[in-house]
């Protein structure tokens, strides 16, 4: 390569990189005038592209999209047929002695386009092909040919419109809806997540969950939004949770910091976060005591007759029975938990009767739930149920498995559509399925509502 190819080669690299990227944007009203005004100079579509910064593609499809067809006045002439110069038709009019050909025909009131059976209207080559308008052409004033135009303003207009009625309405039949409503609505009354009813219907709901919320709040549906879980955001609890300076001797070594730097020398490790649920307030002291497994998003449910770190060593000691020291460690090697006094004897929970380790404990900062927030997000689905300050006296051990069952039998989008029971099945000891006579829900009989415990 010579010295003139590569100052030519280096000069259409400079160009190039000197050249204005699309901006992906839709079209202003100012750079349709451009368009506009480069059509009445007969600029090309690539120039036009350079002016407004799009490509000649999108300036192409604009023009042909939004161009308007003149309304032709009637001047007594009709648009030349296309065909006229091979046609060589007689006698359309019905009479036998004519020898004239039809299109050269001088009575007033016969015309052959509008009697000829092959008549084809003549369409300009300039509307054939770039530009596709009329706008800079020089003959347009006597052209009797159909004509079109291009107009920023009516361009513009017509772009608003559909910007606004693409967005309204319901853009289903009144029988998709019939048989949509009829399969989401009960459903939904059972307290069923719409991410659970598309992880084993979406293949029958012909569109998306952002739709169906729009049109459930449009009540377009049987199901409203009060039947829907939750639409609102959580309000920041305003009391703190205070560790008293005589508690804190328990944290020693087990702070959420070593917490951390075992996470960091070990990120294999599975980690099991571990919190309470309480009922009303001067309504009892049963509560339940919750596990979640961060690996499958199973959570435990047991319900205690007092919230006490007593009744929580109970808990740890029948499961360590039940499925053996060595099942439990594999099952429960490290659990993160908060600092209510229920955990504040770590030694109890983290060695069995006869003194073997089982788990380790780590604790959360003060006021710093967030550091376990996948089980406080999970406890939304406990509330479903048991609404926040309800008693829970009148529940039992069996209606604690009937909810932790229903709860981990609901499909998860976290989870690509698949349930947290059907994932603990290929993650976790299955002697812990036994233990607690964890089961499967059908999905449609999943139901997350206060009358599944009455």
């Amino acid at each position: 390569m010579d010295e003139s190819d590569e100052t030519s080669f280096g000069e259409r690299q400079a160009a190039m990189s000197k050249r204005k990227k699309p901006d992906h944007k839709h079209l202003t009203m100012s750079q349709r005038i451009i368009i506009e005004k480069g059509l009445e100079n007969n600029e090309s579509f690539s120039l036009i592209a350079k002016k407004t910064s799009k490509d000649a593609s999108t300036i192409s499809k604009e023009v042909r999209k939004r161009l308007v067809y003149h309304v032709k006045k009637d001047c007594g002439r009709d648009i030349p047929c296309a065909k006229r110069t091979q046609c060589r038709i007689r006698m359309l009019c019905g009479d036998r002695d004519c020898v004239r050909l039809c299109k050269m025909c001088v009575q007033p009131k016969i015309q052959c386009t509008n009697i000829c059976p092959q008549y084809e209207e003549k369409i300009c080559n300039r509307l054939k092909r770039a530009p596709y308008v009329c706008n800079g052409c020089a003959k347009k004033g006597n052209c009797l040919l159909r004509r079109s135009y291009y107009s920023a303003k009516q361009a513009q207009d017509g772009y608003l419109e559909l910007l606004v009625s693409s967005r309204e309405g319901i853009n289903q039949s009144p029988v998709d809806i019939a048989m949509i409503d009829a399969l989401i609505s009960p459903l939904l009354k059972k307290g069923q997540s719409l991410a659970h009813i598309y992880a084993h219907h979406g293949s029958e709901i012909p569109f998306c969950r952002k739709t169906l919320y729009n049109y459930i709040d449009k009540s377009v549906f049987t199901a409203r939004n009060i039947d829907l879980r939750r639409r609102v955001r959580y309000k920041v609890r305003k009391r703190p949770t205070r560790v008293s300076v005589t508690a804190r001797a328990f944290r020693v070594g087990r702070m959420y910091e070593d917490f951390c730097k075992l996470m960091k020398e070990h990120p294999d490790i599975p980690v099991v976060e571990m919190d309470t649920v309480l009922g009303g307030q001067g309504k009892g002291s049963k509560v339940f005591l919750t596990m979640f497994f961060r690996n499958c998003s199973l959570m435990l449910i047991f319900l205690l007759e007092e919230k006490t770190w007593e009744h929580v060593t109970k808990v740890f000691n029948w499961m360590s029975e039940g499925m053996g020291t060595e099942a439990f460690r594999e099952l429960f090697p490290v659990i993160l938990t908060d600092n209510g006094t229920e955990f504040q004897k770590p030694i109890f929970l983290e060695r069995d009767a006869k003194g073997n380790e089982r788990t380790k404990i780590y604790y959360c900062n003060p006021n710093s739930s967030w550091q376990k927030g996948m089980i406080e997000k999970n406890h939304t689905y406990i509330r479903l149920v048991v609404p926040k300050g309800e008693s829970l006296e009148q529940l039992t051990k069996e209606d604690a498995t009937l909810l932790m069952n229903h709860i981990n039998s609901e499909a998860r989008d976290k989870l690509n559509g698949c349930t947290p029971f059907n994932l603990s099945l290929l993650l976790l000891n299955n002697q812990l399925h036994d233990l607690l006579h964890l089961e499967e829900i059908a999905p449609d009989d999943v139901s997350l509502r206060p009358r599944l415990l009455k």
